[in-house]
């Protein structure tokens, strides 16, 4: 696909491409050179409310009201 560089230096993400990729007004991109000088790389970094869906219930395990370490002595106990 071909995008036009405006006077503004503003490119526009081909319909499709965003589609595909999930590309919503608000996200960022990072523009990087790439391996030879006329390459370019362009990466998608998500949206703050993507993190927090990815984080959502992580440390769910290590709850402050368990005891990890008479849970590790009974685990330690029990094996040997």
């Amino acid at each position: 696909m071909i995008t036009t560089v405006t006077q503004k230096n503003m490119v526009t993400i081909p319909a499709a491409l965003s589609r595909q990729l999930g590309i919503v007004p608000g996200y960022q991109l990072d523009w990087q050179v790439g391996a030879t000088p006329d390459e370019l790389r362009v990466r998608i970094l998500p949206s703050r409310a993507t993190l927090a869906r990815r984080l959502l219930g992580a440390g769910q395990r290590y709850e402050p009201a368990r005891d990890a370490v008479a849970e590790l002595a009974v685990e330690r106990s029990a094996e040997g």
